[in-house]
């Protein structure tokens, strides 16, 4: 299974519209918010998935990526490695153009029907980071 290389997340951040943040937090200040405030403020489309809804300026936040009512690009997850094979089913049915795995989460054999697919795989990246370094 190929990764994605730093040119190709490059295009990817340039012609992506719409990103789903899994795991958003209703807190300011934690790390899934502060990086959804980041799309945001930079242009993206960004639907927020939490089971608990909660409500954040302006970022939609839907219970499942399955309620999310419009195309979605680039499947950012803030949720732990092992949470993510109950996640497959939904990425494949939404069928985004990327699932991205932030910092610190992986799991190679869970994402394998994602990029058998066709889907793009980014693990253990920073999405912040990486849009940080492909402006420069």
């Amino acid at each position: 299974m190929k990764e994605l290389n730093r040119a190709e997340i490059c295009s990817l951040l340039k012609r992506a519209e719409t990103i789903a943040v899994v795991g958003i937090s209703g807190t300011a200040g934690k790390t899934s918010r502060v990086i959804a405030d980041y799309l945001l403020e930079n242009n993206y489309r960004v639907a927020g998935v939490n089971p608990a809804a909660p409500s954040i300026p302006g970022i939609s936040v839907y219970k499942s990526l399955l309620d999310i009512p419009f195309k979605i690009d680039i499947v950012n997850v803030f949720r732990k490695s092992e949470d993510i094979p109950q996640l497959i089913p939904d990425v494949l049915q939404v069928n985004p153009e990327c699932l991205w795995l932030q910092l610190g989460i992986s799991n190679d054999e869970a994402v394998k029907p994602a990029f058998e697919q066709g889907i793009s795989i980014v693990q253990d990246k920073c999405i912040y980071v990486l849009h940080q370094d492909c402006k420069a």
